[in-house]
């Protein structure tokens, strides 16, 4: 029960996860505009993500425009876009291998290849929590140094915005619930191992064992 309780909880943590690493990647705010000096009152806000640019307007309107060239990206910005899609894969390629050893199916008889089934879906999942992770830090770096760069101009400098939070939460989720199935062990109950054992011998009526014993 208990191994079948931290398949369920890591599961859950799992798929959440990977859910917020693809809000994560679809969200345009990975840098936002930042408000100091001369851009405290502004009509616009900007929003930098992976895959396209929005202007929101003081109004309420907002204008999106999709990144025309990969190459033109800066390098934080492909890295992420490759490592992002990567994890997301990783995430659904390790829900099917946790569900085809997970103790509640029966796709897979013997319950010990069941938990190394479980345990290598955990280790795809904290794969996949590396993979989002490295990125997401990367472009805090990038975003901090341009902060506190004096050759940068104010109207050039961002903020970290809510997708990196996001995705911070999902890493978190990824390589606790991949930790939590990595400690799934097969149930004690059914063993692969069967014990043999010889039948009783029984005496003869003066007290002596049957010669048909020791043949």
């Amino acid at each position: 029960m208990v191994s079948a309780g931290l398949e369920i909880v890591g599961l859950s943590l799992c798929v959440i996860g990977s859910f917020l690493v693809m809000v994560s990647c679809g969200l345009p705010m990975w840098k936002v505009t930042a408000f100091i000096e001369a851009n405290i009152v502004v009509a616009q806000t900007i929003w930098d993500g992976l895959w396209m640019t929005c202007v929101v307007q003081s109004t309420g309107q907002m204008q999106c425009k999709v990144h025309d060239s990969v190459l033109s990206l800066s390098h934080d910005l492909q890295a992420a876009r490759a490592l992002t899609i990567i994890s997301s894969v990783m995430g659904v390629l390790g829900l099917m291998v946790v569900i085809a050893g997970a103790q509640c199916t029966n796709c897979i008889r013997a319950e010990y290849v069941k938990a190394r089934v479980v345990n290598a879906g955990g280790v795809i999942y904290i794969i996949s929590g590396v993979f989002v992770l490295v990125p997401l830090c990367w472009m805090a770096n990038s975003i901090i140094s341009d902060f506190y760069n004096p050759q940068v101009p104010a109207s050039k400098k961002r903020e970290i915005g809510a997708a990196l939070y996001i995705g911070w939460a999902a890493s978190a989720m990824l390589l606790l619930g991949g930790s939590l199935l990595c400690c799934s062990c097969p149930s004690s109950g059914n063993s692969g191992y069967s014990v043999k054992y010889a039948p009783t011998k029984r005496a003869t009526p003066n007290g002596d064992y049957d010669k048909r014993n020791y043949v």
